[in-house]
């Protein structure tokens, strides 16, 4: 189950948000790009805008 993050929270005031904002940032990265061809240069673009 989930409680282990559930009560991390309680404890901790810590969340997934940063985590799932940078995801969000990547899906959005990926949907300006369908059909790359060159996968090594698209990695490439994502670890030099995000990283």
């Amino acid at each position: 189950m989930n409680y282990k993050s559930i009560l991390n929270y309680f404890i901790n005031r810590s969340t997934n948000a940063s985590a799932e904002s940078f995801n969000a940032k990547i899906k959005a990265f990926r949907a300006q790009f369908r059909g790359v061809k060159n996968v090594e240069f698209f990695l490439y673009r994502l670890t030099t805008i995000f990283a």
